[in-house]
């Protein structure tokens, strides 16, 4: 767990980039108060509809969409997919392999 003082409101479960810095949120947290990321774990995260995922396929967040995707240009690298999910599918489970990030 990494503790970081968070841009804006953030639900428990959701991820979160803070500067180089990708996690999911363990609990609620207010704009401008500190809140506890997991950067390592699986997690179940929203998925661009169109990419198709296979298991151990590396993965990227798409800020821009709030989705994990392909990794390409303006995206940030965040793990790898456990479990495929083709196109269609709308969320993932993904291995975080907490390592700084940022954007490619």
């Amino acid at each position: 767990m990494v503790r970081v003082t968070t841009p804006a409101g953030i639900a428990s479960g959701d991820p979160l980039i803070v500067g180089s810095i990708f996690g999911i949120a363990a609990y609620s947290s207010a704009a401008g108060y500190p809140v506890e990321l997991s950067t390592t774990g699986v997690f179940q995260l929203p998925k661009a509809s169109a990419a198709a995922l296979s298991v151990g396929t590396r993965v990227a967040w798409d800020n821009a969409t709030d989705e994990v995707t392909t990794p390409a240009a303006g995206r940030f690298p965040i793990g790898v997919a456990v479990k495929a999910a083709g196109s269609g599918v709308t969320s993932v489970a993904v291995r975080l392999d907490g390592v700084a990030t940022a954007a490619a």
